[in-house]
């Protein structure tokens, strides 16, 4: 038997296991986005100042496209959505640019 919990904890703890991991997985998957998203960015600006090789610019596009793919398909086994890993940082907006 559990203890009793002070007034009003239950309410802003959530225990639940579930809701635990969802919660660290979208964390996890949302930092991996980020991280995605500028991998992105820097990849499309090096491909405009011509320092890739048409093979590098090709696996990168690849490698990119294969990210996506499997992010896609983690938050579809968690049963997550994008805007789920779009953390709103309140007056400066959301972390992840809305597309």
């Amino acid at each position: 038997m559990s203890e009793p919990q002070p007034h009003g904890l239950s309410q802003r703890i959530d225990s639940d296991p579930e809701s635990v991991e969802r919660g660290l997985v979208a964390l996890v998957l949302t930092l991996v986005e980020l991280l995605r998203q500028l991998m992105e960015r820097q990849a499309l600006r090096r491909v405009d100042q011509g320092d890739l090789t048409d093979d590098q610019v090709e696996r990168i596009g690849l490698t990119l496209m294969r990210l996506e793919s499997k992010m896609d398909e983690l938050r579809d086994h968690f049963g997550l959505t994008p805007e789920d890993l779009n953390i709103d940082l309140g007056p400066l907006g959301t972390l992840l640019p809305r597309d």
